[in-house]
Formats: C-alpha cells, structure tokens, sequence
C-alpha cells in the first residue's frame, strides 16, 4: 500500500483539539500511554471491593461509549472498563498506522499486561467481537469469559448492508466518498448509522440521538477520522482472508474462556445464519437469539444482554468455586447452546 492512498496524517502531537468526549454520569476518563499506541480508557467506579474486572471493546466507527448502557446495569457484578481502539472515540492514531485486527488486538493485550488487570471478562462488539476472539485465542490467560454480541468473524455470503464497510477499505474510496457526503450532515449521517446499526431505530431516545449528533461532529473535525474508518475496514477484511491457525474461526475453535454469544434477528451488518456456525465454533458456548434486534444489542436490550452475562459469570464462578460476583441466579439452559428468544 503506497502512502499516496490515503491522506497523510499529521502527528499526534500536533493534532488541533477536538472537543470534549462526553462522559456519562458515574464514568470517568483517562488517557494511558503504551508503546506505540495512546488509549483512551472509560471507566465505572466499583461498586464494591473485590469485583472482578471487564474491558470492553467496541466496533468498526464506534467508541467506548457503546458500552456505557451496559456497564451501568453491570454495577455491583464487575468492575468495567471500556476501550477506545487507536483511532476511534478519544483515543489518537497508532503511531505505525496499522490498523490490523492483529494490531488492535495487541493494543489491548499491551493494555491489560501493563494495567495487570487479567484475566478479565472481555466484551467485544462487530469489529471489537473479532478482535476479543484474537485476543482469547492468542492470550488465554487474559480472559476469565468472552461476550461477543455481533462478532465480525468471516461469511462466504456478506450481509448486503456490510458491503459498503468492505469498499470502504479499498484505496481511494474513503476519499471518494467524502467528496461525495461533504454536504450531509451530522444529524444525516446518524440518522444513516442509526437505520443501519439498530432493528428498530425508534429505540433511540431523543436525547440519545441528540448525543450520537453531538459526537458525530466531533469526530468529523478530525483530521484522521475517515483514515482509521478506512484502514479498519481494509484490516477487517484482510482478516477474512487469512487461513490456517491466523484464521478467525480457526482462532475461535482455540478460544478456552466460557463465551457468550449474542445475535441479532434484524442485524443487517453481520448475517443471524452465522449463529449457530459461532456456536458450534467455541467449544464452551451460549447462545443469546435476540429476534428483534440488530448490530448493537448491548444498545436496544441492555437489561436482556445484562441478564445473560450475569447469568454467565455466575455458572462460572460456580463451576470454578470463585466467590459470587454478585450476578443474580437463575437457570442458564435457555441460552446453552439454543436461541433465546428475547427482545421481542
């Protein structure tokens, strides 16, 4: 790939200031320096000593803040902590440019061996969903369990709606495509995301759209933004092309961590018929079906994703003898291995 591609970036440290992240109310932000990478990490208080910790990893345009609906309703079950990807949110570009899926997932193994957080209850969402599986194949003893709501991992039939992501990593598209958007605005713009990413977009508050809006214009006054939107794409389907053991599914047949997995029925992003192909993949596996929801359940159906996941690490702190983690009993059959259908 030759550096006339895709517009230079300018280097970090003079990089003009965009403004202000928003940070939801009990959420606080901090900035992390590691070899090669700056991340931007959200955060919760704990609730209470002795949680065990989760990071979460977001997709393909989004932020740390995708995850805050369900980090609040996980108060008091783990001690959450939600990353930026290089790039993306409030974190700067990596310092090489790369934004493999290998390089992301090594941006957060570099993060949790120098926080010592580990093992730790690994989120990840599309993009962030192939990146955590990387991350559990390669770094065992990083993940306690793995949720994967919408998991980008590779199908011989694209979903129609995933194509415009796939030509957005072609050279010149990215610019092309700006050119060609330069008169839509913010609030077009999410309204576009918002159609695309949810089953039913009449789920977003007002005041949430109005958020989304706010953010939006942040993120198009940086000058690197359509650059990590198109180098991401072209990783994420770099990723679909590799064999043997670098290969996702190959890579998730090797995941050892107790894996949540989370569908949605209207997903026009990432294919509901890959499912049962995920659960049949990771050897210890349950299957959360939500029939009306789309590419961001953790969005539309935090409480019923909530449910799950405490659900989840109970059986686990059970079957390892650990302490409760203070997630609420109640039968996990019904998301083993079948299709739950909640959401409706």
């Amino acid at each position: 790939m030759s550096s006339t591609e895709l517009p230079s970036v300018p280097p970090t440290s003079v990089l003009p200031k965009a403004a202000s992240v928003r940070v939801a109310e009990g959420e606080r932000l901090r900035s992390v320096g590691l070899p090669g990478v700056t991340l931007t990490i959200r955060s919760r208080p704990p609730a209470r000593e002795g949680l065990e910790p989760a990071l979460y990893v977001h997709g393909l345009g989004g932020s740390s803040q995708n995850w805050s609906a369900l980090m609040a309703l996980l108060d008091g079950v783990v001690e959450s902590e939600a990353v930026d990807l290089p790039g993306f949110g409030d974190s700067p570009p990596p310092d090489d440019g790369d934004y493999s899926i290998t390089a992301h997932a090594r941006a957060v193994i570099r993060y949790l061996d120098a926080s010592g957080r580990g093992p730790v209850h690994l989120f990840g969402n599309s993009l962030g969903g192939a990146v955590s599986t990387r991350v559990a194949a390669v770094r065992p003893d990083l993940v306690r369990t793995l949720t994967l709501v919408s998991p980008a991992l590779p199908e011989l039939r694209v979903q129609r709606g995933a194509v415009p992501t796939g030509l957005l990593g072609m050279p010149g598209v990215a610019a092309l495509f700006t050119r060609f958007t330069r008169e839509w605005t913010a609030e077009q713009r999410v309204r576009g995301v918002t159609s695309l990413c949810y089953g039913d977009p009449g789920r977003v508050s007002p005041e949430a759209f109005r958020h989304a809006v706010e953010e939006m214009e942040r993120r198009l006054r940086l000058p690197y933004f359509w650059d990590a939107m198109s180098r991401s794409a072209r990783g994420l389907v770099s990723a679909y092309t590799l064999g043997g053991q670098h290969g996702l599914w190959r890579q998730a047949e090797r995941v050892l961590a107790p894996t949540l997995l989370v569908y949605g029925g209207r997903d026009q992003l990432v294919g509901f018929r890959m499912a049962q192909k995920a659960a049949r993949s990771f050897r210890d596996s349950r299957l959360l079906t939500l029939p009306n929801a789309g590419h961001v359940a953790m969005m539309e159906y935090p409480e019923t994703v909530a449910l799950a996941v405490k659900e989840l690490l109970a059986e686990t702190a059970r079957k390892t003898g650990r302490p409760g983690t203070g997630a609420g009993s109640g039968p996990l059959s019904e998301h083993t291995g079948t299709s739950a259908g909640a959401g409706n």
